[in-house]
């Protein structure tokens, strides 16, 4: 058998541990089938670990975090905490995960399966096939710019700061990742920012243009304004390839895009770090979606988002790109015969549990 590398399992809350099941189901199937193998490990995050040790992340599945080439996670959020303060709120679980491990890097797949292209709100030929990748800076800009805050003035006013803050390392690293992952793609890479009205649009087109010249002169690189952009996700969804942004815009612009697939159940996303000294990133793995602790044990959590994310995995942590593709393939096919958990139920369809779709998945597998 050939193991590839070691992962992590953090189920975390609510449909969390549904949907990490069909995980666990595939690789078994792996194993069994293809001889493909990883050392497992399982722990908790979120209100899971606030339960049991009272931090949304215990120190301890930091460093198993640290140690694996892969963390697969699930959902977090428990409504049993949602009066905690704020250091203790399960969210907090993930947040650590990212700063600790660098993950600087954002990717935000939205793709249109053909057997779905009616369930979202544009037409069905703008986005039937649609495969866009959105790649958000992660660490930087005016989530974490310095000042900010919200200070008296007196006389009952008050004044608020917010500052977006990037430098050329910054925008560096995350356009050097735009161009890689670019290269397994389309080859086609719009930088989103606006140089128009704001100096660090200014220097981020000066760097991303840089960067892809001199360093990726095969890649195509175009510039737009990010007003521009989410107007163009509207109007011609599919003229893009790969799309690299800052903080704030990435956060906008990735939800627009998530909504021309007609389901935040249908989403992967994952979150990267800097290169090691083995040629690999420290990742995590995780479904849009949140814990939707109102249907937690009933069986209705779509499994579909979470096994994309898994293939992600395989894709972008482990270089295997092929089992990547069946794995998407069989997604498509399962859609394709007519499976639908209630997120995407259509008239006509076949009704499936969390598990069902996820044996549905096995089985085009072969």
């Amino acid at each position: 058998m050939a193991r590839l590398g070691k992962l992590l399992l953090l189920p975390g809350d609510g449909i969390g541990p549904e949907v990490m099941a069909e995980v666990k189901k595939l690789l078994g199937w792996l194993a069994e089938h293809e001889g493909t193998t990883f050392a497992v490990e399982e722990d908790l995050v979120g209100g899971a670990a606030l339960d049991a040790h009272g931090s949304p992340i215990a120190d301890s599945t930091m460093e198993k975090a640290k140690a694996a080439d892969a963390v697969i996670f699930g959902a977090v959020g428990a409504t049993k905490h949602d009066a905690n303060p704020f250091h203790l709120k399960p969210e907090q679980g993930l947040l650590r995960l990212r700063k600790d491990l660098g993950l600087f890097a954002n990717l935000r797949p939205a793709m249109v399966f053909p057997a779905l292209a009616d369930a979202s709100s544009l037409k069905p030929d703008l986005v039937d096939g649609l495969d866009i990748l959105i790649l958000r800076e992660l660490t930087g800009g005016v989530y974490f710019g310095e000042p900010r805050g919200i200070e008296d003035l007196g006389d009952g006013r008050k004044r608020a700061i917010d500052t977006q803050v990037y430098t050329t390392t910054e925008i560096e690293r995350i356009a050097r990742v735009a161009f890689e992952l670019s290269k397994k793609r389309a080859g086609r890479v719009t930088s989103v920012e606006k140089a128009n009205v704001m100096h660090t649009g200014i220097l981020w087109r000066e760097v991303v243009t840089r960067v892809g010249r001199d360093e990726f002169p095969e890649v195509e690189l175009s510039h737009m304004y990010a007003d521009n952009c989410a107007m163009q996700l509207i109007r011609r969804p599919k003229q893009f390839d790969v799309i690299v942004t800052d903080n704030l815009f990435g956060d906008l612009l990735s939800d627009a895009a998530a909504m021309a697939t007609g389901s935040l159940g249908m989403l992967p996303s994952a979150s990267l770090g800097a290169l090691g000294g083995g040629g690999r990133r420290k990742s995590l793995f995780e479904p849009v979606h949140g814990s939707a602790p109102d249907i937690a044990g009933q069986g209705k959590a779509n499994p579909l988002a979470m096994l994309l994310s898994f293939a992600m995995a395989l894709r972008y942590a482990f270089d295997q790109g092929g089992l990547a593709d069946r794995v998407e393939a069989a997604i498509a096919s399962v859609l394709d015969r007519g499976w639908r958990t209630p997120d995407i139920m259509q008239p006509g369809k076949r009704a499936a549990t969390t598990a069902q779709m996820g044996d549905a998945v096995l089985a085009e597998l072969g």
